[in-house]
Formats: structure tokens, C-alpha cells, sequence
């Protein structure tokens, strides 16, 4: 039996609302203003935010439900909102410091990120400096920090490191350049940052530590139930949980169309026939074993922390390709309906058509590609090292 989720019920009083702004959101390419005020409301951005700077520190299937039912009224708003969401518990594995600096002055903080390792940084006394333009920051007109991306030389070993740096708004640029077919009130734009701007070593974390319990900040909560755990899983888990609720919602709509749906030129009933009705029986199927496969692999994110047990490789590697399998299976079941909703359905702002392109635009990102994940789970199966090429 599932338990209460308080977040999730004041989250759906405002879904309609959100659902309703859809089409603006979409025509201007980030999240509406009003959908941000609406889930600061309910402190949705505090989900993963440590209870010592005003956070919940909710459950990762709390917060997975209500990443799901997001997506399911505006896929973009859930997108940018997720990072936002779950860059906070990344947050929380950095240095005390870093995370006095973030929260302090204003608890209400979040960040995007841009975390390919595209900027180039040059050492210096006390951290680095930073140069670059950063793609792929989600969510980032509504963030008072961004997560960068780089690779950093190890003197120590001879190799590079990659890393992430925390910086804040007023160190970058936003360029307006978000131009997308599927996820488009994400405003994934572009950050510019700002010549050689400073980013010092309590706000520099290597992506390793804070994958195997060495980041400056692990330990810092020790009574908590989330921070026990490698950041990855958490972060991914968001484009699972999307790709799940537009595949929800894409179910709902789809009845409702086919319901009272005739056919072009002949005018006959065309509800009740064969086809519509497997079809829809097959993407049925393939929602609800999605829903069930996430369940499980997030239960067990929450029991691993709960019991302070830090996951092997083997099975970080079905945490990590599990996610994937799952958008799978949900666009399967999505393209399947699209496939026959008729042609009214590719009307720029039809609902089925924005479900079908940002379902899709879920399965593009580099974490959730298949193909990569499907070699990860191979070479764990068969007791083969991880290809440090694939993350």
C-alpha cells in the first residue's frame, strides 16, 4: 500500500491551473512566471532541500509522484522544475560552506546546471578559473545558481577529473536560444559565463566523491534518510518519472478522443472498433508495468538510505539503466496512439501531439539513451569492468 504524499495532494489543487498555462508555456520557450509561483507555493522546490536551510528532505517516491503528475498537466514545467528539485540534493553533498553561500541569505534558492564538461578552467590559487559557453540549462531564468560541468587535470594520477562547480547567477549571461520540438516551456537555454570567473574549492566537488561517498559534504546529515546515497540515481530519476506521467496523460487523452471519435468523409463510429481498442490496451499494459518497474527501483533508493546501505556497482547499474528501459517502454506506448490519432492531432497546440513530442524529447537525453544503458547492464551482467566512456 502506498503511502500518504502530502506534497503530491496540495500539488494536484494547482495541476489544473498549470495544465491551463500549457500553450504559453510553450510559446515562450521556458515556465510560465505564474507555474513557478504556483509550486514555490506548495515549496515543491524544497523537496530535496536539507531540513538545517528550511527543507523537506522528502522521499525520492514522494517526490517521483510528484514529478509524474507535473509532467502529466505541462511536460516543460516538470522538466525545468525536476532539475530544479534535485540540484538541491546535489547541493547538499558539497562543502558546508558552499552550501551556507547557496541557502543562508535565500533558503528559497535552487539551481540549473550544465554539467557536460564543455568549460575549460585554469588553475589558480584557491580553485579555478572558469570559461565558456555552457548549454542545456534547464529551468535557468528561474535559478540563483548554476552547476557547471569540467575536467579538471589530477596531479596525482597524471588524468583529468571531472567535476562540477557551483556558481551564482550573477557570474553569467542567458542566452535566449532555447528553439526545441519537443520539451519546449523547458527553457534549456544556454549560460554564458563570464570571463574568468571564480570558482573556489569549497564550491568544486569531483562527480566520483560524490558517487562513492567522498564528496566534502557526505556525512554532513547524518540522520538523514536521502543523503546517503550516490547523487546520480537521484538526478536521473527525474526523466523517468516525466516520461511516466506524460504517458499517463496520454492514456486519459486518448479515450477521450477516441470515445466520441468518427471517421473522416463516411461519418461512421470509429470508437468501438478493434484496433483503437488494442492498442490501447497494449500502451495500458505497457504504462502500468512502467509505473510498477519505477516504483520498485525507487523504493528501493528510499530503503537503501533508510538503512544507510551504499549501493554495489552491480546494482547501481540497474538503478541507472532501469530508468531508461522505463522511457522505453513509455514512448512505445505513446508513439503507438499517436500513430493513429488522426491527422487533427498535428495542429501546432493539440495536446496529443505535445504529449508525443516531449514523451520523446525525454528518451534524447544522453542519460535515458538506451542503447548506452542496454551496454552498461551487459558488461555488469557478465562481471566486465564499467567502460568509463559510458556514464
Amino acid at each position: 500500500m502506498k503511502q500518504p504524499n502530502p506534497l503530491l495532494d496540495k500539488l494536484q489543487e494547482i495541476l489544473p491551473a498549470i495544465a491551463a498555462n500549457a500553450v504559453q508555456a510553450e510559446q515562450e520557450r521556458k515556465v510560465p512566471d505564474e507555474n513557478i509561483r504556483m509550486l514555490k507555493s506548495i515549496n515543491l522546490h524544497r523537496a530535496l532541500q536539507p531540513k538545517a536551510y528550511g527543507g523537506m528532505e522528502a522521499s525520492l517516491p514522494e517526490v517521483t509522484d510528484c514529478i509524474a503528475a507535473l509532467a502529466g498537466a505541462c511536460g516543460g514545467t516538470a522538466w525545468a522544475f525536476s532539475l530544479l528539485i534535485t540540484h538541491s540534493h546535489q547541493m547538499a553533498m558539497f562543502s558546508r560552506q558552499a552550501q551556507d553561500e547557496f541557502w543562508t541569505e535565500n533558503p528559497d534558492a535552487v539551481a540549473s546546471s550544465s554539467i557536460a564538461p564543455f568549460g575549460k578552467v585554469t588553475e589558480t590559487e584557491g580553485g579555478v578559473l572558469f570559461n565558456g559557453d555552457m548549454k542545456w540549462s534547464s529551468g535557468c531564468d528561474h535559478a540563483e545558481w548554476a552547476i557547471l560541468g569540467f575536467l579538471r587535470d589530477n596531479p596525482e594520477t597524471g588524468e583529468k577529473d571531472y567535476c562540477f562547480g557551483v556558481i551564482p547567477s550573477t557570474d553569467y549571461d542567458i542566452i535566449d536560444d532555447w528553439y526545441s520540438a519537443g520539451m519546449k516551456a523547458s527553457g534549456t537555454k544556454t549560460l554564458r559565463i563570464k570571463t574568468d570567473t571564480f570558482i573556489p574549492e569549497h564550491r568544486i566537488e569531483k562527480a566520483k566523491a560524490m558517487m562513492t561517498g567522498q564528496s566534502k559534504g557526505f556525512g554532513l546529515y547524518p540522520d538523514s534518510k536521502i543523503y546517503y546515497t550516490p547523487y546520480r540515481p537521484y538526478f536521473a530519476c527525474g526523466f523517468a518519472a516525466m516520461a511516466l506521467g506524460i504517458s499517463e496523460r496520454m492514456l486519459t487523452v486518448y479515450k477521450e478522443l477516441t470515445k466520441n471519435r468518427t471517421r473522416a468523409y463516411t461519418l461512421a463510429s470509429s470508437g468501438k472498433e478493434i484496433p483503437p481498442l488494442m492498442r490501447l490496451a497494449e500502451s495500458t499494459h505497457q504504462v502500468h508495468a512502467a509505473r510498477a518497474f519505477l516504483e520498485k527501483t525507487w523504493n528501493e533508493h528510499k530503503e537503501f538510505g533508510e538503512q544507510k546501505r551504499y549501493p554495489t556497482d552491480d546494482e547501481l547499474a540497474f538503478w541507472r539503466t532501469n530508468q531508461a528501459y522505463a522511457v522505453k517502454m513509455c514512448c512505445e506506448a505513446v508513439n503507438r496512439l499517436f500513430e493513429v490519432s488522426g491527422g487533427s492531432t498535428w495542429i501546432h497546440d493539440n495536446e496529443i501531439q505535445r504529449l508525443w513530442r516531449d514523451v520523446n524529447m525525454t528518451a534524447a537525453h544522453a542519460y535515458t539513451d538506451y542503447d548506452v544503458c542496454k551496454q552498461i547492464l551487459g558488461r555488469s551482467l557478465m562481471g566486465m569492468e564499467p567502460d568509463p566512456t559510458m556514464v
